[in-house]
């Protein structure tokens, strides 16, 4: 682990995080000065570690992946 990582997965670290989504519309937390890694996009949300993950539990109120969700419904409008 370089002295960069340091802190990562620290509560109270000082860094500037920003709230991640993917296509499945799953959420992550990414440091705000690096580059976003491939399938992931800002949704909007940038500030503290606990911050962004309060958001997270905010609005993140479905664990399943989109497509999970999707064919459920599915299955459930054929039912």
């Amino acid at each position: 682990m370089s002295g960069d990582d340091e802190g990562w997965n620290d509560q109270e670290d000082d860094r500037t995080y920003q709230v991640v989504v993917n296509h499945e519309e799953q959420y992550s937390l990414w440091p705000a000065d690096r580059e976003l890694p491939a399938g992931w996009r800002a949704e909007g949300k940038t500030g503290a570690k606990a911050a962004c993950l309060g958001h997270i539990n905010e609005v993140w109120t479905d664990m399943r992946p989109l497509s999970l969700r999707r064919k459920m419904d599915e299955a459930t409008a054929k039912g």
